[in-house]
């Protein structure tokens, strides 16, 4: 299934969205000579190796945009890709249907771009900037998450932190590397490495638009290697209190087996069954061994609870 919609007067800006296009959707909207790999690609759009990129392709720029998608907050990570070509003339999106029931992430900023008569290019900066607005919120559903975390880090079961810890650490990773070439893109804008022969396809006051976007993904970046510090603090504090909890348990064996030494000794000292021993020939050495293990025992552990050690 695809569609083009969206075009306008030649005097205005013109944005034309096609969703799970097939080949002829594309050559129809597409501008003339662009390459057979681009029109492979902008019909793939479930790469799972992709990176976003802006790249220059003689008289047009070919770009692929990732943009982070999360289906509840427990669910993984996903990227939902966006494929475009971009000419003086024309903006050309692609994109696969999204798997809810949520419209294109393309339509909703098309219709703003049009309704305020954007450039091409000027709308390229648009899209751009929800992506980088999607990777800011991300980030705060990563701050939220890791909040959660710091709040029941005492009280949930120690598989289950390790998961969510495990979890949130995959998806911040997966983010950074989708997210580092997004901003680099919007960087190779400001640094006019994005530019088709002849045409100046994004003049300064659009730059400064870019500059902005660039901005935010320089923020995302920043708050993405902080939730990672966060994350770190957590496993930290679990770790050393999984190692707290076992200091306690050899605290407490080690009681116990403080207890039953002297015990030991004195049942040992009397097993010995030699003549000469004082108590050999008592009536009451049974009474006797019995009251002096009491009273040992007794004394460690008043000397221990006096120490705190129990």
């Amino acid at each position: 299934m695809s569609e083009a919609t969206g075009e306008t007067a030649t005097n205005e800006a013109t944005w034309i969205e096609l969703v799970d296009p097939d080949e002829a959707a594309l050559r129809r909207a597409l501008p003339p000579g662009v390459h057979p790999s681009v029109v492979e690609r902008l019909t793939e759009l479930r790469d799972h190796n992709a990176r976003p990129r802006l790249e220059t392709q003689g008289d047009y720029v070919f770009g692929l945009l990732l943009v982070p998608v999360m289906r509840g907050g427990d669910a993984e990570i996903t990227f939902h890709q966006i494929g475009l070509v971009l000419t003086a003339e024309r903006l050309v999106t692609a994109e696969h249907s999204p798997d809810d029931d949520e419209a294109p992430l393309c339509s909703t900023v098309r219709t703003a771009a049009l309704r305020a008569h954007d450039a091409p290019s000027l709308a390229l900066h648009r899209l751009m900037d929800e992506i980088a607005e999607r990777f800011l919120t991300f980030v705060d559903g990563v701050d939220e998450q890791i909040d959660e975390l710091e709040d029941n880090v005492v009280e949930w079961p120690a598989q289950r932190l390790r998961a969510e810890i495990s979890r949130l650490r995959h998806d911040i990773l997966h983010v950074r590397r989708m997210l580092t070439p997004t901003r680099d893109a919007a960087r190779a804008v400001l640094d006019d490495r994005v530019e088709v022969v002849g045409v100046e396809l994004f003049p300064r006051d659009i730059e400064v638009h870019f500059a902005d976007t660039y901005d935010k993904l320089l923020r995302a970046t920043d708050g993405l290697d902080l939730s990672r510090d966060l994350l770190a603090g957590v496993r930290d504090y679990h770790q050393a209190q999984v190692a707290t909890d076992q200091n306690e348990v050899m605290k407490r064996l080690t009681v116990v087996a403080s207890l039953l030494l002297l015990p030991t000794f004195i049942v040992g000292l009397y097993g010995q069954n030699l003549r000469g021993a004082p108590e050999f020939g008592w009536a009451h050495g049974y009474a006797w061994s019995w009251l002096v293990i009491v009273v040992t025992t007794a004394l460690q552990l008043y000397f221990f609870r006096r120490k705190r050690w129990i």
